[in-house]
């Protein structure tokens, strides 16, 4: 049986860099760390997987990323894929497209760019817990 996966999609390679060291320091070998620099590639990755049959648990994603959205792309994939547990991760989204994310893509939470490793270990932490 295949480990689940953690995506993280954002434009910025050092923000993906940190968040994979982040959560491997936090987890270690108990997920696969997937990343996407954009929302197709994302999508291209989660279709990837799916048609693998390897469970994708969590994604968390930027929100300013060039061609779509962070709230478009997690409304897109609710969509396709309902029971992903979606995090927004954002130093610029304005709050109608952080309840746009909640009530369309049943969005998780909202990290703060600057985010603190400590709570998104608490995040991952708690949502994975109920799964």
């Amino acid at each position: 049986m295949s480990k689940p996966v953690i995506l993280c999609v954002d434009d910025e390679r050092v923000i993906l860099q940190s968040l994979r060291a982040q959560l491997k320091a936090a987890f270690g070998d108990d997920y696969v760390y997937e990343m996407a620099e954009d929302p197709d590639e994302a999508l291209e990755v989660i279709r990837e997987l799916a048609e693998e049959g390897i469970n994708i648990t969590m994604i968390v994603s930027d929100w300013l990323m060039p061609g779509m959205r962070g709230d478009e792309f997690l409304i897109r994939v609710h969509q396709e894929f309902p029971n992903i547990v979606k995090v927004m991760l954002t130093g610029q989204a304005d709050d109608s497209a952080i309840e746009r994310a909640k009530t369309e893509a049943n969005l998780h939470s909202c990290l703060l760019k600057p985010w603190s490793e400590a709570e998104l270990v608490e995040i991952v932490k708690s949502t994975l817990a109920d799964l």
